[in-house]
């Protein structure tokens, strides 16, 4: 198996592990709609680098959840080495993804036109 391929494997089962583990945690800092939309893992396998995408109306609490989370980062991936058989758990470093946030108000914006160009056929 080429190390790419083993890489990419990981990374994906990564994703569907933290995304579990964010969910079942307790703090009450973390708020919103959380999705770990990507991991990608290094080919030595010693640093993952976890895309975090964080929806809440609120960007302050969209901040403190994204903070809550790097902040147990250790947690995490000690959780994760426990769930998963690698020999090694890679060092999880989260970046917020904002794509999410972004598709959701392209969507909007594109309704507005729609009704926008509705209102203008009636009249």
């Amino acid at each position: 198996m080429s190390s790419a391929v083993r890489t990419d494997r990981i990374g994906v089962e990564m994703q569907r592990e933290i995304s579990d583990i964010i969910h079942g945690m307790k703090d009450p800092r973390i708020q919103g709609m959380i999705s770990v939309t990507r991991v990608d893992v290094t080919r030595d396998l010693r640093h993952a680098k976890v895309f975090v995408s964080i929806f809440d109306r609120d960007e302050e609490a969209a901040k403190k959840s994204f903070e809550a989370i790097r902040s147990a980062a250790g947690y995490i991936r000690r959780e994760t080495g426990a769930r998963m058989l690698i020999r090694y758990t890679p060092e999880l470093h989260f970046v917020l993804d904002d794509s999410i946030a972004y598709g959701v108000e392209m969507i909007h914006k594109i309704d507005s036109i729609v009704s926008q160009e509705e209102h203008s056929d009636e009249e």
